[in-house]
C-alpha cells in the first residue's frame, strides 16, 4: 500500500494537480472490471466515495493488472478484489485456485515424513496403483479397507497391512498411496526404510542419540517399516531397536504397516540368530507376535514393475 501511495505522490507532485487528477480518475474509471464493481454496486457508490478511495481504486487497477498478465503482484499468489465496507471502498486479495492446490500439496507433504524413501514413494497414488492382476486387486481392497475403518479417535483398533511379495511389485508404492490418503485426511504419517534406519541407528551409538531416533519412530501416528527383513539385523537391533518400537505401539495400538520380500513364516525365521538356539527362536517368535497384533498379511505378486 506504502507503493501505491508514493506512486500516486509522484503523479501529483506535479504543478498541474487538478489535470493530472482527473486524468487518474479517468483512467480509474475507464478500466473495464472497476467499471463492472462500481455499476453493481450503484445504489451504494458516490461521487465522494469514489474521490475518498481513488487510491484504493489505482491499486486494484495496476494489481489486477499485473495478475491478468501472469506478473507478479502486491501478494503472489492472490488475487486482488474490490469490497464496499462501509464508507470504504477497499481491496482485499484472496488465494487463487493455484495458491490453494500449492497450499494443499504442501499440507499433505508436512504430514508424510520419511527416512530414506526414494521420491517416487513419496509421491504415489492409489489412483495409480496397477490393477491388472488379482492379487494387486485384492491388495487395493484391503487398503481402503483400512482407510475406511480407520480414524485418530477411533475406539476401535485397526490393523495395519503387512505386505509381502517379491522384488517390484509396487509393495513400498502401495505404502506410500495409502501415506498420501491418509495425509489428504490430516493424519500423520512417518515411512521408514527400515535397512537404512538400522544402519543409522548403529552409527548413533557413539553420539547417544539412539533413544531420539527410536522415540521418533515409536510415536508417529501411523507408522509404515518398509523392508522389514532386508536389514543387516542383529540380537541387540532386533530386541532393544525393533522390539521397542513394536512394543510400544502394540501397547498403544497405533497403526503399522510393514512391507517385506519374506511372508510372515519365513520372516520369524530369518529373525531367529542360531548362535543361543532355543532361546533365539523364543525371541523371534515375541517379534512376530508384535507384527500380527499390529498388521493384516497380505500378498503382492506379479510381474516385477522395475523392470
Amino acid at each position: 500500500m506504502d507503493k501505491i501511495e508514493r506512486t500516486l505522490g509522484q503523479i501529483f507532485s506535479g504543478r498541474d494537480f487538478e489535470k493530472e487528477y482527473n486524468s487518474l480518475k479517468e483512467k480509474v474509471l475507464r478500466y473495464e472490471p472497476i467499471r463492472a464493481f462500481l455499476n453493481e454496486h450503484a445504489d451504494e457508490v458516490t461521487e465522494q466515495l469514489i474521490n475518498q478511495n481513488l487510491s484504493n481504486l489505482y491499486e486494484f487497477m495496476t494489481q489486477d493488472e499485473q495478475f491478468r498478465a501472469k506478473k507478479e503482484t502486491l501478494m503472489p499468489g492472490y488475487a486482488p478484489k474490490l469490497v464496499i465496507n462501509g464508507e470504504f471502498i477497499t481491496v482485499t486479495y484472496y488465494p487463487t485456485p493455484e495458491k490453494i492446490e500449492a497450499d494443499k500439496r504442501k499440507s499433505v507433504e508436512r504430514r508424510i515424513r520419511s527416512l530414506y524413501m526414494p521420491k517416487q514413494i513419496l509421491e504415489a497414488s492409489l489412483d495409480h496403483f496397477y490393477t491388472d492382476e488379482e492379487e494387486r486387486q485384492r491388495a487395493l481392497v484391503e487398503a481402503f479397507d483400512f482407510l475406511e475403518h480407520y480414524s485418530a479417535d477411533a475406539s476401535e483398533r485397526v490393523k495395519g497391512l503387512y505386505i509381502h511379495g517379491n522384488f517390484g511389485t509396487g509393495k513400498s508404492y502401495l505404502l506410500g498411496a495409502i501415506a498420501r490418503e491418509l495425509a489428504l485426511r490430516g493424519v500423520t504419517t512417518t515411512l521408514v526404510y527400515l535397512p537404512e534406519f538400522m544402519r543409522e541407528i548403529k552409527q548413533s551409538i557413539s553420539d547417544n542419540t539412539v533413544s531420539e531416533k527410536i522415540e521418533f519412530a515409536k510415536e508417529t501416528e501411523v507408522l509404515m517399516l518398509d523392508d522389514i527383513g532386508a536389514e543387516a539385523m542383529t540380537a541387540w537391533t532386533r530386541d532393544e531397536v525393533l522390539g521397542a518400537i513394536l512394543q510400544f505401539r502394540m501397547q498403544e495400538e497405533l497403526p503399522t504397516f510393514f512391507s517385506s520380500n519374506y511372508n510372515m513364516k519365513q520372516l520369524e525365521s530369518h529373525l531367529t540368530f542360531t548362535q543361543n538356539g532355543m532361546e533365539e527362536q523364543l525371541k523371534a517368535r515375541r517379534i512376530m507376535e508384535r507384527i500380527r497384533f499390529l498388521s493384516k498379511e497380505i500378498q503382492l505378486e506379479g510381474k516385477n514393475r522395475r523392470k
